[in-house]
């Protein structure tokens, strides 16, 4: 049986993701289902300045002449740019109107509206489409939600990591809203100059941290009840996201089903758009926006 085709799409792809995605999914439990047959950018890297033609040549991949080529001649579609969600609407535009798998990149939007808008065309076009953060995947964080925090009202989530807040806080955010779900109101930046930490706000009791450090792993806690008659949980380790999470991606382009859910995703926008607004109002309760 012949493999499925997959097409990237990029705004360059000189970037981690699209030098290591073709690699992962080769290797993957469905990489014998599966190959990067074609890819387009918009534009050379701007630091680097390698081409598409040097990424085409070192992963043997078809290089297209136009993007619509990749959207007409691949059954699946990735879209990626992971350095700039504000690129996304524009290079999805064609794919979210195929009607064909297409997954896009973290972070997914810059901002709720457009989060909305995505979603909005890939309905009315009838494609399938999802956006998430490889350690949605990660099998800790599935495990203790199917297991030790099934059962628990879990009230406070405590989430770390390192890089700048507009590109990597969506890793610790994403597992924040899977843990507590939707429904944040208002966030507020309390960092300094070495550590950014924000604060969330549901409203009803329920409230997260997401804290940026310089070279921390990842790391999430999650408690219930009160001080002295409650309980928590902790997950330090965290390394078999990446391979899950391609698994995932490669699963949603076999069968087409959405394996994360619409509101989660336009919440996860939501809360990374007011992040990145309340970081020039340190010490200030902003607003979670809804459109």
């Amino acid at each position: 049986m012949p493999k499925k085709t997959i097409g990237f799409i990029d705004e360059y792809l000189d970037n981690w993701h699209a030098q290591n995605y073709p690699g992962l999914i080769a290797k993957s439990s469905l990489g014998d289902q599966f190959e990067v047959a074609m890819a387009w950018e918009l534009r050379p890297a701007p630091q680097s300045g390698a081409t598409i033609d040097q990424w085409c040549e070192k992963h043997k991949v078809a290089k297209a002449k136009r993007l619509a080529e990749v959207v007409s001649d691949c059954d699946c579609i990735a879209v990626l740019a992971p350095r700039d969600a504000s690129t996304h609407e524009q290079l999805a535009d064609l794919a979210l109107r195929s009607g064909k798998p297409v997954y896009i990149d973290k972070p997914f939007a810059p901002n709720v509206a457009a989060a909305k808008r995505l979603f909005a065309k890939a309905k009315r076009h009838n494609t399938p489409m999802y956006s998430s953060s490889a350690l949605r995947f990660g099998s800790a964080l599935v495990k203790a939600l199917a297991g030790p925090l099934a059962d628990k009202n879990v009230k406070f989530v405590a989430t770390r990591g390192s890089g700048m807040f507009a590109e990597y806080a969506i890793h610790q955010i994403e597992m924040l809203v899977m843990t507590l779900g939707t429904g944040a109101t208002r966030v507020m930046q309390q960092g300094n100059a070495t550590v950014q930490l924000m604060l969330i706000d549901y409203g009803d009791g329920r409230r997260g941290t997401i804290n940026l450090a310089p070279s921390h792993d990842f790391s999430l806690m999650a408690a219930w009840g009160k001080p002295g008659d409650g309980g928590s949980y902790r997950i330090d380790q965290m390394d078999d996201f990446f391979p899950r999470f391609i698994d995932a991606m490669l699963e949603f382009f076999r069968t087409g089903r959405v394996p994360v859910p619409a509101p989660q995703t336009i919440e996860i926008a939501a809360l990374l758009q007011a992040g990145c607004e309340a970081l020039e109002k340190p010490d200030q309760w902003l607003d979670v926006p809804t459109a």
